[in-house]
């Protein structure tokens, strides 16, 4: 059964990602005294009671407003009011109630769901101030007052959201999606991707670089697999990351990267290679992920004459540090490749969860050995013990030998290429561990 999902909104800085936060206990959503700074709905679970339920913040509701992100930011909100069934409102008791408040509470009514108004902002301790009571106005029942950034009342919130599920919604089962981060430098197309993925518009996209600013999950359902796509703010060179929260975005991103179990790295089709696809795609290499190369935008970028075989060529070169990672061309414009994308999707998560036994191991220990002989230096021959995998995600192998110093890289790469020729392992990262027989592990 699917987690309850419950929506977090409100009015522009009442609190609502500080209350969030505090709730799945820890800090996913970007907190800022800038209004607007929360601008798609985030994803984030909470455990009460022994029952989990999925959380959603949302950007600020502006009920009457001719911005663009903040019209879209309104957009956001309501698609998440759709999707939840209980919805928390969030007010702040030192501005009383607004004439926003009212209108978010009227909009609110008309959904039909089950509504828990929370007065953020009672940081006191004792009585409730007289302000507190003007709240019952807005008509939504008995409010719960909240002090989101001290964690005072968030239990009776909670209690009060659970009332609005059944005991069989609550009997939740675990998350066993494949988790997809989508990365790669601004308007590189991620947000469209997702979008086109899931087949809704989930993320705002706009043409402005650097639009999404937390990373973002939405779950889809293919072939009947299920799969939670992040989409990630777009990773710029440090240089230009000038303003403070989005160099939170980067942070973001990069906490995506370590949840992922597989990234997608979107490269932009018109623009080709940069140094900053490079640097994006270390993030994911340094973290041992699973990985795809996706050419977004070639519905536009195949037709400036240059051939897949020689776009492919190139890029193979300049992820040379990379090389196990497959190349494909989409265009999340058109939809072109996408099923496939999933199935290529597949194959390298089970690429990166493959196991080899010790025995195996050690056949092709003996066979690579014998082909290529360790090398040596003084006098002194490197000798491979044994090799044994430890781990999976990315697979790791430790390799006992009589002096690590002699262990090369050349050779390790060897060894490495060794065990992808023979059993795939494409689309992942190897680790090796080099010890020396008699170590202790640390």
């Amino acid at each position: 059964m699917a987690i309850p999902i419950v929506a977090v909104v409100g009015r522009p800085n009442v609190g609502k990602s500080t209350l969030f936060n505090k709730l799945i206990g820890t800090r996913l959503s970007i907190v800022d005294d800038t209004p607007g700074v929360t601008r798609d709905r985030i994803y984030g679970e909470c455990e009460w009671r022994g029952s989990r339920i999925m959380l959603i913040d949302t950007g600020g509701v502006e009920p009457k407003t001719d911005d663009l992100i903040l019209s879209k930011m309104k957009q956001q909100a309501l698609l998440a009011i759709d999707t939840a069934k209980v919805i928390i409102f969030v007010t702040d008791i030192t501005c009383g109630v607004t004439a926003t408040d009212m209108e978010i509470a009227a909009m609110l009514k008309k959904s039909g769901k089950k509504i828990v108004l929370c007065v953020n902002k009672c940081d006191g301790v004792g009585e409730l101030p007289p302000d507190f009571y003007e709240f019952y106005n807005l008509g939504l029942g008995d409010p719960v007052a909240v002090s989101a950034a001290h964690g005072h009342g968030t239990g009776d919130l909670l209690d009060c959201v659970l009332e609005g599920f059944s005991k069989e919604e609550l009997e939740n089962t675990e998350d066993d999606s494949i988790k997809v981060a989508v990365i790669g430098k601004p308007n590189a197309g991620k947000s469209s991707l997702v979008n086109a993925i899931s087949g809704q518009e989930r993320s705002i996209v706009s043409e402005i670089a650097g639009t999404t600013r937390d990373a973002i999950d939405t779950v889809v359902t293919y072939k009947e697999k299920t799969y939670t796509f992040i989409d990630t703010a777009g990773l710029r060179r440090h240089s230009k990351v000038e303003d403070k929260i989005e160099k939170f975005s980067v942070i973001r991103a990069k906490m995506a990267v370590e949840r992922a179990n597989v990234c997608v790295i979107l490269i932009d089709g018109n623009e080709g290679f940069t140094e900053q696809d490079s640097k994006v795609a270390s993030i994911a290499l340094e973290n041992g992920k699973a990985c795809i190369i996706a050419v977004n935008k070639w519905d536009e970028a195949g037709k400036q004459g240059v051939s897949q075989d020689k776009y492919r060529k190139k890029l193979e070169k300049d992820f040379s540090f990379m090389s196990y990672a497959p190349i494909m061309f989409i265009s999340a414009k058109t939809g072109h490749n996408i099923g496939r994308l999933f199935d290529l999707i597949d194959y390298v998560y089970q690429q990166s969860e493959f196991r080899v036994s010790t025995g195996m191991l050690n056949d092709l220990l003996n066979e690579a050995t014998a082909r290529v002989q360790p090398p040596s230096d003084k006098g002194k021959r490197l000798k491979i013990y044994y090799m044994t995998q430890i781990s999976v995600a990315p697979p790791t192998f430790v390799c006992f030998c009589n002096k690590k110093d002699l262990f090369h890289f050349s050779y390790q790469r060897y060894i490495e290429n060794q065990l992808r020729s023979t059993f795939g392992l494409e689309g992942t990262p190897i680790r090796f561990i080099i010890r020396e027989r008699g170590e202790k592990r640390m």
